[in-house]
């Protein structure tokens, strides 16, 4: 009988970083397993039953795949994978992604967008190949805004990111990987004390 998820996301609290492939993979297998058929269905292109997830997971454990997640309280909540060139027929890296209903809209998809580019430019890769449902309208439009050339084929969208195209900001790991909340809090900090900056060198040109 298959368990109620009955979590409740708490905006602020989740962060983002990269698994190691055998000890917390199963957290992906987790994570797919909970996704609705819908959103199953836009993953995979197809409705696939859970011994299907359950090999994809353990495949990704043994073939290099790098999976970065979104986590809240411990649970993967939406995942990034950027799969290895020797897997795909044209020799590109490709990168799929899967965000469970609970925390859309929330711009997980865009973190976690941004931190699979971080993790490819750093292995070297010049391109990264994206394929989507043809249905999957979000993440169509989420790969159009990182610059991904998108074209109808055999029932999906498949198009390619040009990386040398995106700009750098190496800072955005470090953010991305600290919890949400706590990077806020620290560009709040830094915002209030230059405007007590500004406000205390105006006040001695005043005088």
């Amino acid at each position: 009988m298959t368990q109620v998820d009955t979590f409740r996301p708490r905006p602020g609290f989740g962060y983002v970083r990269t698994l190691s492939q055998h000890e917390e993979l199963p957290l992906l297998r987790d994570h797919l397993l909970r996704l609705d058929p819908e959103s199953r269905h836009d993953r995979f292109n197809g409705f696939l039953d859970d011994s299907f997830i359950e090999r994809y997971a353990a495949r990704c454990a043994a073939d290099g795949t790098i999976v970065v997640a979104y986590m809240e309280n411990g649970m993967v909540r939406g995942a990034a994978e950027l799969h290895p060139p020797e897997q795909s027929e044209d020799g590109l890296p490709e990168i799929a992604f899967s965000v469970e209903s609970c925390v859309r809209r929330r711009g997980v998809g865009s973190l976690l967008f941004q931190r699979v580019i971080s993790e490819a430019r750093w292995k070297g890769y010049r391109k990264l190949r994206v394929t989507t449902g043809s249905q999957n309208h979000a993440m169509r439009a989420l790969a159009f805004k990182f610059g991904a050339h998108l074209a109808f084929r055999h029932g999906e969208s498949t198009g390619t990111i040009d990386l040398t195209e995106q700009p750098q900001d190496e800072f955005a790991k470090l953010v991305i990987d600290a919890p949400i909340a706590a990077a806020r809090a620290f560009f709040n900090l830094n915002r209030a004390c230059w405007k007590l900056v500004t406000r205390m060198y105006g006040d001695k040109r005043a005088a």
